[in-house]
């Protein structure tokens, strides 16, 4: 009886599987009925970092909208990693999506020039938002839709730029825990070498997301499904996870709910936009 025990909490320190093949099935619907039906867009614009999560958007989008409709753009500031833009043309060969590089030093420096103590947080951030005023301004050009690529584990650990890795009114990635990505893009096809790679946000030499949030996605991914399904820290500790582990991120998820909605509204009336007023199909 002991043995089972040990084995079933062992198990709940796992991150939660997932079906590829069933996800990859209903993530390329979603893309047509969202795109195409909603919308009645069927061209798609993707910001490709070199990185997983956009890789797997990349191919979703191709396999739902078809390879001549997803739009990819590199917007590489001078610090990024040349590494990132070969790593992102692998999936542009592999796909034989259309591709575009523009790089974003100019309109990023031309801002910071006025800001010269900007720490690297608030660098991150206005490059993240110059990003998405390039692909938003090309989707107008293009008659395309920008395309998230953010995970759930980003949103829920808040580590992303509000109102710029957010911003596209579409997103598949939003519910998959980063481990689930990896495992979409093993099923994929994507090329190792994207799925081997530490995820990095590519702002400096040698920085990483694990480094950045101080746990692994692993880990985090573990804790924050059985966060979700209403644990407390206390029963977590008591289920085997490292007490310091559940309290950096239950503290990123409390300190970053805000992260995740819309601006908040001052509410005067009874029909205010997304706090009262809502039509039928709002909800």
């Amino acid at each position: 009886m002991l043995a089972v025990i040990r084995e079933n909490t062992a198990a709940l320190q796992q991150p939660p599987p997932i079906n590829p093949e069933v996800a990859t099935r209903w993530l390329e619907a979603f893309l047509r009925d969202e795109l195409i039906e909603r919308r009645g867009i069927g061209r798609a614009v993707i910001g490709l970092s070199g990185g997983v999560d956009s890789a797997v958007t990349a191919y979703l989008c191709a396999r739902a909208l078809g390879a001549e409709n997803v739009y990819a753009f590199r917007m590489p500031y001078k610090s990024s990693s040349p590494a990132s833009l070969a790593d992102a043309q692998l999936v542009i060969d592999a796909l034989g999506i259309h591709a575009r590089t523009i790089g974003i030093t100019g309109a990023v420096d031309g801002y910071l020039q006025f800001e010269p103590d900007a720490d690297a947080r608030r660098r991150g951030n206005v490059m993240a938002r110059t990003r998405m005023v390039v692909l938003f301004d090309q989707s107008a050009k293009l008659d395309a839709l920008p395309i998230g690529t953010g995970n759930k584990t980003e949103r829920l650990l808040g580590y992303f730029t509000w109102h710029a890795d957010d911003t596209p009114p579409v997103n598949p990635l939003g519910d998959l825990f980063k481990t689930q990505v990896w495992a979409l893009a093993r099923y994929l096809g994507v090329p190792q070498a994207l799925i081997d790679k530490a995820p990095s946000a590519d702002l400096e030499a040698d920085q990483t997301d694990e480094g950045d949030l101080g746990i692994t996605y692993a880990r985090a991914d573990a804790i924050l499904a059985q966060l979700l399904l209403g644990y407390n820290d206390q029963q977590l500790i008591e289920r085997g996870f490292d007490a310091r582990d559940v309290g950096l991120v239950r503290r990123r998820v409390d300190s970053t709910h805000w992260k995740r909605h819309l601006p908040t509204t001052a509410t005067l009336t009874n029909t205010a936009i997304n706090e009262f007023y809502l039509r039928p199909v709002d909800y």
